[in-house]
């Protein structure tokens, strides 16, 4: 008995049969991509033409492209639950949806889409399975993230969706194409069904994937890049205070930008790799401080290495 779901993640994007069968004598470090083509329309729409959140998300319902309750989609359920299964077909792990990390994107200012696009990012929801220092445990979540507009999935826009997996042997590939829709979804179905029937006619299965034991880390003990941006009281000492926070904590500054508001500053910061943890902390004590008003975005940055 097979039991087949192409159709599952990326509509008509062959994204299962390569990780099950084509890629199966590889060693997979890292999956990762765009898997919900809601929020690449609504993120696309706040960059490249400044609209905010919810008027995107208007549009997007308007066009067919997100249900009258796009909760399912904003908050990240549905990429959550496919990056679920990309982490067991791509690693064996016996993954669930309550194994993912999860961040939605209705968070989202059209302010910090602009700052991101200025320092050449594309913010993207993505859907990320990878080998944490190359194994044993495994790292699984959604959330929104800064993307360097080199990297191939900057480039993906509107509602396609698009799969970048990294191998030990065969490197860097990416599946792209419409992740959703009637038409594509029925194409994978087809697909899956034609499998289906070659299986029971030659009387042998299909193949069965892999599985091994492996552990998820905990969110807190990962390292990443992040972009910060604050508003705070627009007086000298203020800036000082805020970097002492950091300091505190073991997170380092890499870049800072000031920008006024009236009587109040926004801070932009980019910091090196840092554990999540300490800088869920840093933001803890950041809220203290009297003269942060609020820390009005937090997204991780890819594409960052210490050197």
């Amino acid at each position: 008995m097979d039991l087949l779901y192409e159709a599952a993640v990326a509509g008509a994007i062959p994204v299962i049969r390569p990780l099950r069968e084509s890629l199966a004598g590889e060693q997979i470090l890292r999956v990762m991509g765009i898997v919900n083509g809601t929020t690449n329309f609504i993120l696309t729409r706040m960059e490249e033409d400044g609209v905010d959140f919810d008027d995107a998300l208007a549009e997007a319902q308007q066009l067919g492209l997100a249900e009258r309750d796009p909760t399912a989609d904003v908050e990240g359920h549905d990429a959550a639950a496919k990056a679920a299964i990309l982490a067991a077909l791509a690693f064996g792990s016996d993954v669930v949806d309550a194994d993912v990390h999860r961040e939605g994107i209705s968070g989202i200012k059209a302010a910090d889409v602009a700052y991101a696009s200025r320092l050449g990012y594309s913010v993207k929801l993505l859907a990320i399975a990878e080998l944490v220092d190359g194994g044993p445990e495994l790292s699984v979540r959604v959330h929104p993230t800064m993307v360097p507009k080199s990297h191939p999935l900057a480039s993906v826009r509107g509602a396609f969706n698009a799969v970048f997996i990294e191998g030990a042997v065969s490197g860097e590939l990416m599946l792209y194409g419409r992740g959703a829709g009637g038409g594509p979804t029925a194409s994978a179905v087809l697909g899956d069904l034609v499998d289906a029937a070659r299986n029971l006619r030659s009387g042998a299965p299909g193949p069965a994937p892999k599985r091994t034991s492996i552990t998820v880390r905990p969110q807190p003990d990962l390292w990443s890049a992040f972009y910060l941006s604050m508003d705070v009281a627009d007086r000298p000492g203020v800036l000082a205070a805020v970097a002492k926070v950091f300091g505190d904590h073991q997170v380092s500054i890499r870049a800072m930008e000031q920008v006024g508001l009236a009587d109040e500053a926004r801070l932009i910061f980019l910091t090196h790799l840092a554990r999540e943890g300490d800088l869920l902390a840093t933001i803890d004590d950041l809220r203290l401080l009297q003269a942060v008003d609020r820390v009005s975005g937090v997204l991780r940055v890819i594409g960052v290495e210490e050197g």
